[in-house]
């Protein structure tokens, strides 16, 4: 289980084309960093929440969804997730003709409920993911098709989509620094990368308090963690899965790991310099190579992912108000 091949990432890359953004890249050189950036040869960002839905998840979904046959189609879909992957089912249906259940934690950014109900999905709240992550596996027992948010081939594919994308923008790219939830971004990416960049370094990224992949790396085998405690709610998953532990394994050369605190700086460098609103997870590249990966990046050429940005501005202002002085 080693991924998509590149005839089949090209042929999802053709067949998703009409209906997905191909996001841009931004050389951070240009921008006014003052002296924070490490001392690499060059480092780009590819703005990924500027994917339809706000990230990419929107590519995985639509192929999914797109996918399905017409008693499925018929039948609706089903997602648990209290992010990114939420809304991009939640769009990817309505783009289809298709009626979609999305199982929420009560704890979601109520900006994430509205935003999936205005695409015309019905959404029920859950104490928790585990109770989010029950509904969905009721509902799909009862008929609907699962769209499960990571460990999927077209979850995987729509990742390989970004990865084949990037290096496709960026040809002298020769370190990707990519975020690690469940592992469908990171393995997807990877699986693109390493086939068109053989010599290319893939480095992932999770925070302490979610390491279910590299705990998963350590052991040589998928493995869950006793507790999930993060504020980056969209890669708080819990274990690592086969298919996207498998195809990660392949491609993946390390994974380090970042605190909170971490991220919460690299979100407000991103709104202080940028005027990026970035949710944890989407300042989790950059807060890695400003973190673990500063010191050995000179020289090289550095590729950042801002993975998507689906949050309130309370949210927001709630988390940077918890930010250590």
């Amino acid at each position: 289980m080693t991924g998509p091949d590149i005839k089949q990432i090209e042929s999802a890359r053709r067949e998703i084309a009409a209906h997905v953004i191909e996001t841009p890249i931004l050389p951070l050189s240009s921008a006014r960093w003052n002296g924070i950036l490490p001392d690499c040869a060059s480092m780009s960002l590819k703005l990924e929440l500027f994917q339809q839905a706000g990230s990419f998840k929107a590519r995985g979904a639509y192929l999914g969804i797109s996918r399905l046959s017409d008693a499925d189609r018929a039948a609706g879909v089903v997602a648990a997730s209290g992010g990114n992957h939420a809304l991009a089912v939640s769009w990817a249906a309505q783009a289809a003709g298709v009626d979609a259940l999305i199982c929420m934690p009560k704890a979601t950014d109520p900006a994430r409920i509205a935003g999936c109900e205005a695409l015309g999905a019905t959404v029920t709240l859950h104490d928790d993911m585990a109770g989010a992550f029950g509904a969905m596996n009721k509902a799909a027992d009862a008929g609907r098709a699962l769209m499960h948010p990571f460990e999927a081939e077209h979850m995987i594919l729509g990742a390989a989509t970004c990865g084949a994308e990037y290096a496709e923008q960026a040809a002298d790219i020769d370190t990707f620094v990519v975020p690690i939830g469940g592992g469908g971004l990171v393995s997807g990416m990877a699986c693109a990368i390493k086939q068109l960049r053989p010599d290319a370094q893939v480095i992932g990224v999770e925070p302490f308090g979610a390491d279910s992949m590299s705990a998963s790396f350590a052991a040589g085998e998928p493995v869950a963690i006793e507790k999930v405690d993060t504020i980056a709610d969209s890669l708080g998953a819990p274990l690592a899965m086969p298919l996207s532990y498998a195809v990660a394994r392949a491609h993946v050369d390390r994974i380090v790991l970042i605190s909170d605190q971490e991220m919460l700086r690299a979100m407000d460098i991103y709104q202080n310099v940028l005027r990026i609103t970035a949710e944890p997870a989407c300042a989790a590249s950059l807060a890695a190579v400003l973190g673990p990966l500063k010191d050995e990046l000179k020289g090289r050429h550095v590729g950042l992912i801002a993975c998507g940005s689906n949050i309130s501005l309370t949210r927001y202002s709630a988390l940077m108000s918890s930010r250590e002085s």
